[in-house]
């Protein structure tokens, strides 16, 4: 096998990979999407604590 057939094969090793994680990534958009779009209770509780956490660190900033 010279260099050539070792570059052919590796790249169509990359091509299959690059399109099984497409295809994944497809599979797996509709799921996230229904996810995003119905936040649970933990999803709403952490948002409330990162904006609690900036606001206090803004008001340490500028309370000074």
């Amino acid at each position: 096998m010279g260099i050539r057939d070792q570059f052919a094969y590796k790249a169509q090793q990359l091509k299959e990979r690059a399109e099984q994680a497409a295809s994944g990534a497809r599979d797996e958009a509709p799921e996230r999407a229904s996810k995003a779009r119905k936040p649970g209770r933990e999803q709403d509780k952490s948002d409330d604590e990162a904006m609690q956490e900036a606001q206090d660190r803004f008001n340490l900033d500028y309370d000074a």
